[in-house]
């Protein structure tokens, strides 16, 4: 927009016209939405407004302080317009941030109103044994889709990945082999291939993926 002075809502559209069988989802910042700094609740009904108009299904919305106050106008505005609310733990680690520290905020967002749940690991620091207990905890105490997201910095995500899946995850992002690893995804043609056979076999073609 800023350089090109191009239309985001055009190539949404265009995207949304090539793969109209296939959701679309975009991270928002909540009270952010995509800058850095608050705005207004109307210009956050508005965007959300548009962005689904255009063709925008899934919205993950979180907050850099996990505060759910932050987040509860977007999640509303997602909700109201008919599309899919994903409520964000934004993972990290320090003396404050426990085990209850989360599932408090899960609870938070569930009376929020959400539709799903994303554990939002972003540094890669997400151990794979924390990942088990975390999701294993979340899903032994809220009936809610619960989603995992891992950066591979650290070369944990893998493991960590593996270990929700065995928690009992329902979702966890990837990316296709050649964008992923460093500061991407683990590979989607790694975690297929390591599911085969087992009861969360995914059931993908990975020649095709490939």
């Amino acid at each position: 927009i800023r350089f090109l002075g191009e239309d985001p809502w055009l190539r949404l559209r265009e995207l949304k016209k090539a793969m109209p069988k296939t959701s679309l989802q975009m991270l928002l910042r909540g009270q952010n939405l995509l800058g850095y700094r608050h705005y207004a609740d109307d210009v956050v009904e508005r965007f959300v407004e548009r962005a689904v108009k255009n063709g925008m299904d899934v919205f993950r919305v979180f907050d850099a302080m996990n505060d759910p106050r932050n987040m509860k106008a977007a999640l509303q505005a997602v909700r109201s317009h008919g599309a899919h609310a994903q409520g964000t733990l934004s993972y990290t680690t320090s003396p404050a941030h426990t085990l209850q520290t989360w599932l408090d905020l899960t609870e938070q967002l569930l009376e929020t109103g959400v539709d799903s749940i994303a554990i939002k690991d972003m540094s890669g620091i997400l151990t794979p044994m924390a990942a088990y207990e975390l999701v294993s905890e979340i899903k032994k105490r809220f009936e809610v889709r619960l989603h995992l997201h891992c950066h591979a910095t650290t070369g944990m995500a893998e493991m960590a990945l593996l270990k929700a899946i065995e928690a009992g995850v329902d979702g966890v992002d990837t990316a296709i082999s050649s964008m992923s690893a460093t500061y991407g995804h683990p590979a989607t043609e790694a975690l297929v291939a390591t599911l085969v056979g087992t009861e969360h076999d995914t059931g993908l073609d990975i020649l095709k993926l490939e």
